[in-house]
Order: structure tokens, then sequence, then C-alpha cells
């Protein structure tokens, strides 16, 4: 099996970079905090001390970092040299598509190929290997990287097409709609408290009847379970940047999304609160304040 290059091993990335040892590949992995990735060293990781230290010559690179500034940062026309011609630079992170776009034309300049997988995954679904990519990029780089990404998470993957931000604005709008959904289940199992209807017999009632998908099920029992803070898995900060990607996208495109504006500001008045350990779940918190319940 060939060298992988892998760049970031956050809460989500650490489990994919695990897979793909565990399946055999070679991983020289680079991370802004070294001490992260060394459990991975156990497993036959090669830790580098920069993101082209991480490449092979006609190689692939995966990155899942937190947003454009980072993907700006690693994507230098160094690491981008250090893969040359034949090389593949797969971008896993939830970015803007503006940047994806932009990175792409830097790296075909010098014969790379930029995809784009942003990953649809919480972390112990990505362990598992039950999560789903949406990729867009030249077909010959997507094909090359599929399997990685059935090695490393993927369940699903999703193509959509060419156009290297296509990929972005999928992950954003699905980002979105789960947040729509925890804001649409905070009020609703707020409204069945309020009426004296048990929430934990309603969610059950709703979840194995019309909404039996897994964001309603688990995120439901996650707010009623308040588990709002503590070591998140997705932080509410993360969830407010991609807000804020997600009406920046409609902006450009004149597409109105009022529900985007209330879930945004609900993410900002967790923050507010200095409330930094919490997950994007707890954005429920709002709906469950503004209902007079204790959260």
């Amino acid at each position: 099996m060939e060298t992988i290059g892998f760049i970031g091993t956050g809460h989500l990335g650490y489990p994919i970079a695990e897979n793909l040892l565990r399946a055999g590949y070679t991983v020289k992995i680079y991370n802004r905090t070294r001490e992260k990735a060394l459990p991975l060293e156990q497993l036959g990781a090669i830790l580098v001390g920069s993101p082209e230290e991480a490449a092979v010559k006609g190689g692939i690179v995966l990155s899942l970092v937190a947003d454009d500034h980072a993907v700006k940062a690693i994507a230098t026309d160094a690491l981008i040299k250090a893969l040359g011609a034949g090389g593949i630079h797969v971008s896993m992170s939830t970015v803007s598509p503006d940047i994806s776009r932009e990175l792409a034309a830097l790296h075909r300049e010098q014969g790379v190929e930029f995809v784009t997988a942003p990953v649809f995954a919480r972390p112990e679904a990505a362990a598992a290997k039950l999560g789903n990519a949406v990729i867009s990029g030249e077909a010959a780089a997507k094909e090359r990287i599929k399997p990685l990404l059935e090695a490393g998470f993927a369940k699903n993957i999703f193509d959509l097409g060419t156009d290297a931000g296509s990929a972005n604005v999928l992950k954003l709008i699905g980002n979105f709609m789960i947040a729509g959904a925890i804001e649409l289940m905070a009020e609703s199992l707020a409204l069945a408290e309020k009426n004296n209807v048990d929430p934990r017999v309603a969610h059950e009632m709703l979840t194995s009847t019309l909404f039996t998908g897994p964001i309603f099920k688990n995120y439901g029992t996650m707010i009623l379970d308040r588990k709002f803070t503590g070591n998140p898995s997705f932080s509410a900060a993360l969830g407010l940047k991609d807000m804020d990607l997600v009406l920046q996208t409609a902006r450009r495109s004149y597409t109105p999304m009022p529900i985007a504006n209330l879930v945004q500001s609900r993410l900002t008045s967790i923050l507010a609160k200095d409330i930094h350990d919490a997950d994007w779940i707890a954005l429920a918190m709002g709906a469950l304040e503004d209902a007079g319940i204790t959260s």
C-alpha cells in the first residue's frame, strides 16, 4: 500500500487516521499540536514536523482542519511542490466554497489536483466507518481517493462533479439542516414539557414513527439528557463558524435563510455566555431557556 500524508488529527481526524493505519496504509502525520498525534505513532504512524513533510511526490495528502484560515495556512506552495505532478490534496474540512475553488486553481497550476471531500460524521461514526463523504474535483483523482475515504470513514460516497466548491456547499447545507433539526427538537420538546407531556415519551413516539432518522434520535436524546457541555465532539464555536459560512454563501447567492439566522444567534449566545466547552447541541439551550425550562 502507498504512503499517505495526513494533516490534522483533531476530534474527527484522529479516528480517520487511525482507521487508515489499521487498514495497512503507511501514514505520515502532521498535527499542529504534535502531542495529540503521539498515540498514533504506536500504530505505526510517522510523525513529521511540517505539512510538506507529510507529502510524497505524486502521492496523496488528506487534510482535516478547522476553517478557511487553517486550510490556507497548510496548503502552501511548499506543500504543493512537495506533492508535485500527479499528486492529490484531499481537503476534508468544512470550509467555504470560495476557498476551495481558489486552492484548486493554485494546485492545478503546478500539476496537483485538489479534491474536496468534507466528512459527514461525528467522531464515533467516523471510527465505525459509518460516515458519508461528498466529493468534487477532477474525475481520475476522485476515483483514486475513494478507497482511502472508504478505509478512513465513509460508508457512502456522493459525487458532485468537477467544481471544487460544490462538495463544500452540500456540507454546509447538511450542517445547517442538522442545526435546524436541533432547534426544531428543542422547541418541540419544550412545548411538550410545558404542557405536561413527558418529553421522553414524546421523543420515543416521534423518532420511532414519523422522524426515524439518526439526527432526530441521537441529537434528541442529547437534548433530553442535557449533554450540552464537557468534552465536545463538535464545538459550538465550530458550529457558529459553519453557520457563518452558510449565511455567507446564502448572501452571495441571494438565498434568504431565516432559520440559519436563528441558529447562528443561538450559537452566538452560547459563546457570549463564555460557555466555551459547549458542544453545538447546546444551541438547544436557547429554546429551553426561552420557555423557562432550566437547561
